[in-house]
């Protein structure tokens, strides 16, 4: 049934529309202050805040479950979860494990992908095993590989994105490989110790992302600018974990000084997102989660239990982001870089829609049309 947003701000082009409406059945259909159509379900958000859906292109698991545990069930969880933050797509993130558990989650993402109700998932992004042991974070060195085609070659359709250490042997052959053959695949730079030089030549062979900057990868430095520096003297992407447990407010408020319309904020949200403090685990290792942190055993910080509306809370907080910035950063931004028909608010894009209010708490999260989450 076609339905219709009134009363509402409307975050379209950049700007905030009022006393227009929404029209959308599974896409939208207009934004336009023409006379209603008869017989069309009303929907009034009474002064709410209207905007795409958010996409998180780099989460883990939710609501205890994980990509890794590689049931349907487990996907179903995350999809479900997810709505009360805003989110209503995402990349169904791996981690470094071994190359049957990596081939399982693989296989299950493939097998679930249009059968799985709620948040909806665009792909696999791959994070690891193709990194450099040096810079390991969270994930389990034991596993780490040179790049190889094979393990990804049977669901190359589903693998949307790579974290991968550009410095490592095979690298560049593999970068090459995939951005000429496969150029539906984001190459990210990340769990990296490329030097600025590195980093720069990466951004040639085909590396055009960089995967929750500063966090797994050399700190930049004045006379060595590291990957980090790299990133700051080039156009492409980059995405940042803004719990203001991964990263400092001030480094935040000048990432988006520097990169503007091309940052994207994730959570990279683990099992327990949107869960109680306690124990869990991420890539088979213990996870302690508390006062809005998860930490493996040895303290080193394992993803995270950030909700992407908070995300945007905080970004529009701690940094001069605008609300439609922040918006921006985790809907038209990303889907540009998927190169998927969602992300804005126009005719012919998909509907899926959030409204929240004033400070980003959910209200209602819409999925293909459809209300999924009520707030």
């Amino acid at each position: 049934m076609i339905k219709a947003i009134i009363n509402a701000k409307l975050i379209v082009d950049d700007r905030i529309v009022e006393g227009q409406y929404l029209l959308f059945d599974k896409t939208i259909t207009a934004v336009t202050n023409e006379p209603l159509p008869e017989n069309i379900e009303i929907i009034d958000v009474k002064g709410a805040y209207v905007s795409p859906g958010f996409i998180d292109i780099h989460i883990h698991g939710s609501g205890g479950a994980d990509v890794m545990d590689a049931t349907p069930e487990a996907l179903q969880t995350i999809s479900d979860t997810v709505l009360q933050t805003g989110t209503t797509a995402y990349l169904a993130t791996t981690m470094t494990m071994s190359e049957e558990a990596i081939g399982n989650a693989l296989q299950n993402v493939k097998a679930a992908v249009g059968r799985i109700d709620g948040a909806r998932i665009l792909g696999v992004h791959l994070e690891g095993p193709f990194l450099n042991p040096e810079k390991h974070g969270a994930q389990d060195q034991r596993y780490i590989k040179e790049p190889d085609l094979a393990l990804i070659e049977p669901y190359i359709e589903q693998v949307r994105m790579i974290t991968i250490a550009p410095e490592m042997p095979g690298a560049e052959n593999f970068i090459r490989y995939l951005s000429k053959n496969h150029p539906h695949i984001v190459l990210s730079i990340g769990h990296s110790d490329a030097s600025f030089e590195q980093s720069k030549e990466s951004f040639d062979w085909g590396v055009s992302h960089a995967t929750h900057l500063f966090n797994a990868m050399n700190p930049y430095h004045h006379r060595k600018p590291g990957i980090v520096g790299a990133v700051f003297d080039s156009d492409v992407t980059c995405d940042i974990i803004a719990d203001l447990v991964h990263t400092h407010p001030s480094v935040l408020k000048l990432v988006h000084r520097l990169k503007g319309d091309k940052l994207m904020l994730i959570t990279d949200a683990m099992r327990a997102g949107c869960m109680k403090n306690g124990h869990y685990d991420l890539g088979g290792r213990k996870v302690i989660v508390s006062e809005g942190k998860a930490l493996l055993e040895d303290g080193i910080l394992a993803g995270s239990v950030l909700k992407m509306n908070e995300a945007l809370r905080n970004m529009t907080k701690v940094s001069d982001m605008t609300r439609i910035e922040a918006v921006n950063a985790v809907t038209k931004v990303p889907a540009r870089k998927l190169g998927v028909p969602m992300g804005e608010l126009k005719a012919g894009y998909d509907a899926d829609i959030v409204i929240f209010d004033e400070d980003f708490s959910i209200i209602t999260t819409i999925v293909n049309g459809d209300i999924k989450y009520r707030g």
